[in-house]
């Protein structure tokens, strides 16, 4: 049956862009509903500020009748012009086991990219590095969490036959929470109390968080580009609202640390507990009842899913990140945590990584994003 490539244009095709998803993993019992509520807005023009300085396609597959995959093309220009390359993205696929959808999706995608003069194609990744990006290409026995993509094993394999090659891979480690602190940690963090220039904060209530947000957005923005993080591009101010907005409500103010000098923010990290259990029984519906369901499992959970972190260039190589470290240890001990999750780190980071395995860390799951010149 031959396959049919429309672009979404009406609220009909758009819902079934975002639901498909739910039917091809039908059974995934490691898949991850996402939070139906979000990616509404998340879609629409007029709640997401990115599709201000983003071109965007929403692709659907058909064979027949019926939805048989989908994929998302987008044009950051923000980044290209900041970065000063010609960069599509391709993100939000999802198809059935069947190569010839793929081979359909991908080249709309990459046909629409070179009308527009780009030269080279990555994904999957969304508007920002906030956004799922990578594949899952070892690690398929664990559940994901809410800020990783969960794909079938042989999605990747599928669009290297596409002609997609690695561009980077990240690493994520599982950490044990500790009953008592290694000695080596406690000394750092005693050294670097006594120097007394450093003021470490820690939050109880949800409204104690709302001051610094602002902040602590503003110095990942600095940071994140000082540092060539892959994919980034700077946040403008509303753009850190509406990222607030959408992590505030589950963020545990247990969880987020931060550092000044001077009353200068200087480092902050950000865990929260997570609840993919309760979104997968809620199936992604928060209403009515559902947000029930994902509240019990945040209470329930015995893993911690680090978000955010950053350190001010100039203080990196101090022991802040111990510091704030064995803060959040504690913290995820008193809380009954067993492990926690550190996250997204890129391959080329080889000091956090060593950092993760000196602390005991295991690697549990790889991802990569793939790109193709155009």
């Amino acid at each position: 049956m031959l396959i049919d490539i429309r672009e979404v244009r009406t609220n009909k095709d758009l819902k079934t862009f975002i639901f498909l998803p739910e039917k091809i993993h039908g059974g995934h019992k490691n898949w991850v509903h996402p939070v139906y509520m979000d990616e509404w807005k998340y879609f629409d023009p007029k709640k997401n500020k990115a599709f201000s300085y983003c071109d965007t396609v929403l692709l659907l597959a058909y064979r027949g009748d019926k939805a048989a995959g989908r994929v998302m093309g987008i044009i950051n220009s923000r980044f290209n012009e900041y970065r000063k390359e010609n960069i599509a993205r391709f993100g939000y696929l999802e198809t059935w086991e069947d190569p010839e959808v793929v081979h359909a999706l991908l080249g709309k995608v990459e046909d629409w990219a070179r009308q527009k003069g780009m030269t080279r194609i990555i994904g999957p990744y969304g508007f920002s590095d906030q956004d799922p990006e990578g594949w899952l290409i070892e690690g398929f026995e664990n559940r994901a969490t809410i800020a990783t993509y969960y794909n079938y094993e042989w999605m990747p394999r599928l669009a290297e036959k596409e002609g997609y090659i690695k561009d980077i891979d990240y690493y994520v480690y599982k950490l044990s929470v500790p009953n008592e602190l290694p000695e080596f940690y406690i000394k750092i963090h005693e050294r670097i109390q006594r120097r007394g220039s450093y003021v470490i904060h820690e939050f109880r209530k949800r409204k104690e968080l709302k001051p610094w947000i602002r902040p602590v957005l503003g110095l990942m923005n600095e940071c994140y580009t000082n540092s060539n993080i892959y994919g980034f591009a700077p946040l403008d101010e509303k753009e850190m609202d509406d990222l607030a907005k959408r992590y505030l409500p589950v963020v545990n103010p247990r969880f987020v640390k931060a550092v000044t000098k001077d009353d200068e923010i200087v480092s902050f990290i950000i865990g929260i507990p997570d609840m993919t259990e309760g979104i997968q029984k809620a199936r992604g519906r928060l209403l009515p009842f559902g947000f029930i369901k994902v509240l019990r499992a945040s209470k329930k959970t015995k893993q911690l899913d680090l978000l955010l972190g950053a350190v001010k260039e100039r203080y990196r190589g101090l022991g802040l990140d111990v510091l704030m470290g064995v803060k959040m240890l504690q913290s995820a001990s008193e809380a009954g945590f067993k492990t926690l999750d550190t996250h997204h780190e890129m391959e080329s980071n080889v000091k956090v990584r060593a950092e993760m395995e000196r602390m005991g860390g295991v690697l549990y799951k790889k991802f990569r994003v793939y790109q193709k010149n155009l």
